[in-house]
Order: C-alpha cells, then structure tokens, then sequence
C-alpha cells in the first residue's frame, strides 16, 4: 500500500515536479496554502508532509508550529534560502529535516525514504515492546511513547530517535558527528547545531512535562549522553 504524502508550496511547478518525481511510489496530495493543508490534515491521514517555508498568509514556519500542537507526522522542510538561522527555527518549531532550494529530485527521494523507514505509522506494535524506565521517564520503542510519570509527551520524529539511541546506550558518549550519522544519515547539508537545537526541543519538553531533572548531560568538548536523574 503507497504511502500518502502532503506536499505544501506556493510554487506550482515546484509541486508538479515534487508529484511527478514522487508519484509512482506514493500517494501525493498537493496544495499551494497553509490553510487547505490543514482542512487536508483534518480530514485525511498522512505519513509525511513537504513544507515549502517562504508561502503568504501563512509561511512554513506558522503551519509546522500549528501541526505540532496537534500531530507528530514526520515534517520535511523546503527553503529557497541556505541560511542556518532558518534551518535552525524550522527544527526548533518541530520539523524533521530540511533540504535547501534547488535541489535535486533523487536526494528528495532519499530523504523522503530516510524519514518514512523512521516512521511507525504502519509498523505493527509487539505485544512485548522494548521499554526504558528512567526514574519515572518512560520510552517505549515500538509504539514510539514517551511518558513522564504516567503522561504522555508528544515529540518529533528526529526527536524522539535521538532520545532513544542516547537513553539505549547510556552511559555512553556520542559527539554530535556520530549523531548526525546516526540519526540524519551522511548528506551535503550537514551541520552540528542541527544537534544542538534537537536536544534542546527534547530538554524543554521533559521540563515542560515536569520532569525532575535533565536526563541528557553534556560532556563539554565532546558532545552528550543519557544519564538515570536517580543515579550518582
């Protein structure tokens, strides 16, 4: 069964070749507005959404911010600009990657992959899921969960892989090029405070949600690891 994809861009020949490209190996629904996007969303389930950042009325950045409140489809953000303060707003406001105008359709393709092999939207939940207990924080790796103190908390895609593969292999410390690797994949587009800025979503989240410490330390010159708040 093709997966369906909701692709957002004012620029019709930028959809009509986002279809063409796409079209044999999923479901492409395309529209020029933020607004009808979201009627779309509201009415039809998607396993990925391409966001074009630089649309009127309402611009990328307002619609990832809205489709965080409510959902936690994996987001791919277009941007006609390579400048890193609009790389990092886009991941602050939720998204799970992002691929600078023009690019070329067969890197589309493969981030388009890359994104939806991430993406339990149609994977089956085990009866015994892996599950890791931090003093209250709780990950559930089939079912993509993440609870604290019995409460649910909503995170990204990318977010929520980087939190696993930290908690998964704690005490161990992953400087911010092997996490690149590991959950971004090797590409051109590459850059450290694409890092950063995640921890800092998944840090903000986990004190939002009240939980009683930073679970993810930094190692000052070297990069990050997941330590239990309970232990010395």
């Amino acid at each position: 069964m093709k997966r369906n994809i909701l692709v957002v861009d004012d620029e019709w020949n930028m959809l009509n070749l986002i279809r063409i490209h796409l079209s044999d190996d999923y479901n492409i629904v395309v529209t020029n507005n933020g607004y009808e996007a979201l009627e779309f969303l509201g009415n039809q389930s998607f396993d990925l959404i391409i966001l074009d950042i630089m649309m009127p009325y309402m611009n990328g950045w307002e619609m990832c911010k809205i489709i965080r409140e409510k959902y936690t489809i994996p987001i791919l953000m277009l941007t006609a600009r390579n400048e890193l303060q609009d790389k990092v707003r886009g991941l602050e406001m939720g998204a799970d990657d992002y691929l600078v105008k023009p690019f070329a359709f067969e890197e589309l393709a493969a981030r388009v992959r890359a994104l939806l092999r991430r993406s339990n939207t149609h994977q089956t939940i085990e009866s015994v899921e892996q599950v890791i207990n931090s003093s209250g924080l709780e990950i559930y790796y089939e079912s993509r969960r993440v609870k604290v103190d019995n409460k649910i908390v909503e995170f990204t895609l990318k977010e929520f892989d980087l939190l696993w593969l930290l908690a998964s292999n704690s005490p161990q410390v992953f400087t911010r090029e092997l996490l690149l690797n590991k959950i971004w994949g090797i590409h051109d587009e590459r850059d450290f405070r694409t890092v950063d800025t995640h921890i800092k979503n998944i840090r903000v989240k986990l004190r939002n949600a009240q939980y009683k410490s930073n679970p993810i330390r930094t190692v000052w010159g070297v990069g990050y690891k997941f330590e239990d708040v309970d232990k010395p």
